[in-house]
């Protein structure tokens, strides 16, 4: 198998919301579609306001999950003081600030089979399953805000937000 470069950035995030529709038992994308359909992204695009001007597909901590609702949800980041439409079925969610590493595949050839994009989206995972956050000073903290993954996208790539903490010395 073919692996793609996967380049690493930290950012920050604000205190902010997140526009939720929760899924049942869904684990990942293709269980969530099924259970509530694929036309949520358009939703989620047509909220006016976001931070990001992307929706994102998340994984919350379990703080965050619902009882009788999925881990695996697709949101819009709006800023904190949003006070907008939530479209129907929909929640809203507060995050508190946080630092993010971001893992971003190299662009890939959009092609029937979607093999590319799979191999950009196979060398992220497998970076992040084997990445040691702990040699930058940082922590995943899981606990206290979403894992992201974007849309797959061919110019830009694959992209996932993974949160982290700074390991505090002393």
């Amino acid at each position: 198998m073919s692996e793609k470069t996967v380049f690493v950035q930290v950012t920050e995030r604000p205190e902010r919301k997140l526009i939720v529709l929760r899924g049942k038992k869904a684990t990942h994308y293709f269980e969530y579609c099924e259970e509530v359909g694929c036309e949520v992204w358009g939703v989620l695009s047509s909220v006016q306001g976001s931070l990001y001007g992307t929706p994102v597909a998340a994984w919350l901590p379990k703080h965050l999950v619902k009882p009788g609702t999925s881990e695996y949800v697709q949101g819009i980041e709006m800023p904190f003081d949003y006070d907008g439409v939530i479209p129907k079925d929909m929640d809203i969610i507060d995050l508190p600030a946080c630092t993010m590493m971001e893992f971003y595949s190299e662009p890939f050839k959009e092609t029937e089979e979607e093999s590319d994009m799979d191999v950009a989206i196979g060398s992220v995972q497998r970076v992040i399953a084997s990445y040691k956050p702990e040699q930058f000073g940082y922590v995943w903290d899981a606990d206290s805000n979403p894992h992201y993954q974007y849309e797959p996208d061919p110019v830009n790539g694959y992209v996932e937000a993974v949160p982290v903490r700074k390991i505090i010395k002393g």
